[in-house]
């Protein structure tokens, strides 16, 4: 739910959408757990509860009541509700009133046949529970093999059992409970058009981009964080000698090529906007608030790009940024004023050690929103030119050390914001509108 500040007062109610089983709890907990987190998968488990005894939909519900049940801030619990809508467990309805109102409709897990066969889900999994875990986790699913060789199958028909004689007429009703997952939705993906257009007509059967082709190649693309111009040779190598594309030579070829290129790590995924609750309030029209807005609304892949003039960053800054969200655990807006910081003052560079030095200093000071994480680089700026000032007029005396954080360099400037990246920065702010 983008921009939409959610009150304790706001009411819900819960609906059931599918038919919920022990085993599909235990789905939950085994399998989407490790991707989602401990409160998402208390969130989904509480709005459970919530529903009547015939587990079809709850009375009407303040978000007051799930604070005080779970016994979490309001923020976390948007958090994890965001999560659960991103893996297809949830979706959420909102009518504006006086007093907000929501609709959470509840849906089940997809089997353990199909998660293990997702092309995201899957994966992820891998790489969060590691090989040990995840084959531990495996072998409770797989079904044993019976040796049916030497056995002849003796089942009865429906037909051999049951004769059709005269009865009422019944109408066909599709209100009955039923159990029903939801997809996974992707809304950035492959251009297709280049990517079929770059592959020539004799190699490929008119079938061979079906829907569900293109859902795996969007999904696989995401995964593996794939453009389509990786995608176009990557698909060629998968059409078969029936002008159709393999998947699992597909899905082996992605994995591999990732592998390659990632010193044979898998990917993982991450929640990757700024928090609402971490933003900036709308209003302010001043440069710094529409640079604080650029900073909360993209995300650092994007930031970067952005500063590439478009490009694709390289491999390494894409990894780069991965260790700042995922090991360091920085904020998306706090990482984008790191990038946009240590490319001013290094000379368009990202040094590794130099980044992760910075990265630690803030996560120490527990640099959560972005207008903190500028504040301190504006109070560092303003520090080297003191010191820089003072050390031209003294002929490079050496300032006192306890002056500066053991990240910040003498010889380096941190300049005001000249009109060329004033420029830059409302382009960027263009593509947000």
């Amino acid at each position: 739910m983008k921009n939409m500040t959610i009150l304790p007062a706001d009411t819900y109610v819960v609906v059931n959408k599918t038919v919920l089983s022990d085993k599909d709890r235990k789905i939950i907990s085994m399998l989407y757990q490790p991707i989602i987190g401990y409160t998402a998968t208390s969130l989904y488990f509480t709005l459970l509860d919530d529903l009547d005894k015939l587990e079809l939909m709850s009375e009407d519900l303040t978000h007051h009541h799930l604070m005080a049940t779970m016994q979490l801030r309001l923020e976390d619990i948007i958090i994890a509700r965001e999560k659960l809508e991103g893996i297809g467990l949830l979706r959420t309805y909102l009518k504006k009133d006086t007093t907000n109102h929501y609709v959470y409709a509840i849906y089940s897990p997809i089997s353990p046949h199909e998660f293990f066969n997702h092309p995201i889900l899957n994966i992820v999994l891998y790489n969060n529970l590691g090989k040990k875990e995840y084959e531990k986790i495996l072998s409770y699913y797989k079904i044993p093999k019976i040796n049916l060789k030497d056995y002849e199958e003796v089942t009865c028909s429906f037909d051999d059992v049951f004769t059709s004689v005269r009865g009422t007429i019944l109408d066909i009703n599709e209100d009955i409970t039923k159990s029903d997952s939801n997809n996974i939705l992707i809304n950035k993906g492959i251009d297709f058009n280049l990517l079929i257009a770059s592959i020539p007509d004799s190699l490929v059967n008119e079938k061979c981009f079906s829907k569900e082709i293109k859902e795996l190649i969007n999904a696989l693309s995401f995964t593996y964080n794939l453009s389509t111009l990786d995608m176009q040779g990557l698909v060629r190598n998968a059409i078969n000698e029936k002008g159709l594309i393999d998947k699992n030579l597909l899905r082996k070829s992605c994995r591999d090529y990732y592998q390659f290129e990632n010193s044979g790590n898998l990917p993982t995924l991450i929640y990757n906007k700024q928090p609402d609750y971490l933003k900036k309030p709308k209003g302010d029209n001043s440069k710094w608030a529409k640079m604080v807005y650029a900073f909360e609304n993209l995300n650092p892949y994007q930031f970067l790009k952005a500063k590439y003039k478009g490009a694709e960053p390289t491999d390494r800054d894409k990894r780069l940024i991965e260790n700042l969200l995922v090991d360091q655990k920085l904020n998306p807006g706090v990482v984008n004023v790191l990038i946009a910081y240590v490319l001013k003052i290094n000379n368009e560079q990202l040094k590794k050690s130099y980044v992760e030095t910075i990265a630690g200093q803030w996560k120490r000071l527990n640099i959560e929103t972005v207008e903190e994480a500028m504040r301190i680089t504006e109070k560092e700026h303003k520090k080297l030119k003191k010191i820089v000032t003072s050390d031209s007029k003294t002929k490079r005396q050496a300032p006192e050390k306890q002056e500066l954080p053991v990240w910040f360099n003498q010889e380096q400037h941190l300049e005001e914001m000249t009109a060329e990246d004033s420029e830059e920065m409302d382009k960027i702010l263009q593509e947000l509108v």
